[in-house]
């Protein structure tokens, strides 16, 4: 049995995107694999399909993508949120895998990465930068890795 990695992301691109550059997704699932023993990683999304390109390219790079319909707000701007669906995945999924990877800065997350920590089925929890990491996280997860630090093995 492998683990699992959940991946947040809207939250991961713009995080990265905010301090500066861009994540290569293939060199990311690598390094899932070789460093977490990562079998399987699900990317959580929008769907917008003007974005079908985004969508083969992840795929080709070997994650498993979960897509929550979107809508535009008042500003117009698209929302798809995947919050709900990402923790619904990890405990669906609970038995399969050995420990999860979460990937997220988002503090929303803190409640399903507590409960996992507390049962000892999370590897790690993986946050775009320290910048963008929420507070809750930084103070409640024990094992927190942080893509700042990967730039060199990961970005493009």
């Amino acid at each position: 049995m492998g683990n699992y990695a959940f991946i947040d992301g809207i939250n991961v691109h713009l995080g990265v995107r905010d301090e500066g550059w861009e994540i290569d997704y293939k060199k990311f699932r690598t390094y899932l694999r070789d460093k977490y023993n990562v079998i399987k990683a699900y990317y959580f999304m929008g769907y917008v399909k003007s974005n079908k390109g985004l969508y083969d390219y992840l795929e080709n790079a070997g994650y498993e993508l979960i897509f929550k319909e979107t809508m535009k707000n008042s500003d117009g701007e698209i929302k798809g949120n995947c919050d709900a669906e990402l923790v619904l995945h990890a405990m669906l999924k609970y038995e399969e895998y050995e420990k999860a990877v979460i990937v997220t800065s988002d503090g929303d997350f803190t409640c399903l990465a507590n409960h996992l920590q507390k049962e000892d089925k999370l590897r790690i929890l993986i946050a775009p930068s320290v910048n963008s990491c929420s507070i809750l996280l930084k103070k409640n997860i024990k094992h927190i890795s942080y893509m700042d630090d990967l730039k060199h093995k990961i970005g493009r």
